[in-house]
């Protein structure tokens, strides 16, 4: 495989690192960790201006057509500066299960409003102490955690759907739904990334609408995922370049002994280590792009490797970090934990390393197979 960016894609990279750089810096992220606020409003009405969130969707829906290649370089920027936005709650995951599975009136309604930032999205997954039940037009259950579910303004919600029999017992076929989140009982959950809020949604005969054809949930949330884990992959690729560029710099200008700790050999082993990650992961990832943009039959094998080697490469530099920073590195006042806490976030976002790791076993059988 010979893969690269267009040169167009380098420009939009070169465009959002310079925005985030001048807009999303670490007091911005800081001042979403120490307030009530959800996301950063202001960040991502920049970024609305800027057509981020149209990027993917195809011009007849409102969007800029430009495809998921673009999404990948705005979303290692977007990691490098852990800029504190539901872009990949609304980006990644709503918007990519509309374009897979929604109707033309479905995609007519939601896609063009998410491309103008008219609203957010987010995808509901996860079930609560009560499972949520689609029956007769409306949904009931509860959905925890939601990512982003405070700040959204629909969610795509995984839930059983009673399909009636002549038989005594209803059968229950798993299926999604689009369901505005207005008239819901919402409550803000704890998470260890405050910056990238989670949401505990009760849902009590919310009108609802299908997405795609009944019992379909299981399949469609793989693709999903395999899609999603391309963009999180290149998330996560952006996050570890700057923890390694952190630890670099702070061990270059911290002394010990008379010398920079930069020249002591565990120092080394520990920055040569996270290199090797990195730039396993951005192999990886490239191949995930490849295979994304090329809507290739490889595609779930080339999503599971790219998202296990995200978490293990983003985990790994985030940790180190702390440890080149010393007794720095565990304090508020210094900004590594930020990056630790964002690395646990993504990971749990679509499934952790070992979820992905089964994925990607599941995938080399069925590759060896053909």
């Amino acid at each position: 495989m010979n893969f690269d960016f267009s040169d167009e894609h380098k420009m939009i990279r070169k465009q959002a690192k310079v925005m985030l750089r001048e807009h999303a810096s670490i007091e911005r992220v800081r001042g979403v960790l120490d307030s009530e606020a959800q996301y950063d409003t202001q960040l991502w009405q920049q970024m609305v201006e800027l057509g981020w969130p149209a990027v993917a969707i195809p011009e007849q829906y409102g969007g800029l057509g430009m495809g998921q290649l673009a999404q990948c370089v705005i979303a290692e920027q977007l990691g490098a500066s852990l800029a504190p936005t539901p872009f990949a709650s609304s980006s990644y995951l709503a918007t990519e299960l509309l374009l897979l599975a929604g109707s033309d009136t479905q995609k007519q309604h939601w896609l063009p409003q998410l491309a103008e930032g008219a609203v957010i999205g987010t995808v509901a997954i996860s079930d609560g102490d009560t499972p949520c039940v689609y029956q007769d037009g409306a949904i009931s259950g509860i959905k925890l955690p939601v990512a982003d579910g405070m700040a959204a303004d629909f969610a795509l919600v995984r839930a059983q759907e009673v399909q009636a029999e002549e038989a005594e017992n209803d059968e229950l076929v798993d299926s999604w739904f689009v369901v505005a989140l207005a008239p819901t009982l919402r409550k803000t959950v704890d998470t260890l990334d405050p910056t990238r809020s989670a949401a505990l949604i009760q849902f009590e005969s919310t009108p609802a609408e299908r997405l795609g054809a009944s019992g379909q949930a299981p399949g469609l949330q793989s693709q999903l995922f395999d899609r999603a884990a391309v963009l999180l992959a290149f998330e996560q690729l952006g996050g570890a370049g700057a923890c390694l560029q952190a630890s670099v710099a702070y061990s270059m200008g911290r002394y010990a002994f008379s010398k920079p700790i930069a020249s002591f050999q565990a120092i080394k082993h520990k920055l040569a280590d996270v290199f090797t990650a990195i730039e396993l992961l951005r192999a990886n990832a490239m191949y995930g792009a490849w295979a994304l943009a090329e809507d290739a039959p490889d595609l779930p094998l080339a999503a599971a490797t790219a998202r296990v080697a995200g978490c293990q490469a983003y985990t790994l530099a985030a940790a180190e970090n702390i440890q080149v920073h010393g007794g720095n590195g565990f304090t508020w006042e210094f900004d590594c934990h930020l990056h630790y806490r964002r690395a646990a976030w993504l990971d749990g976002l679509i499934g952790g390393e070992d979820v992905w790791k089964h994925k990607l076993v599941d995938a080399l059988k069925t590759t060896e197979q053909v």
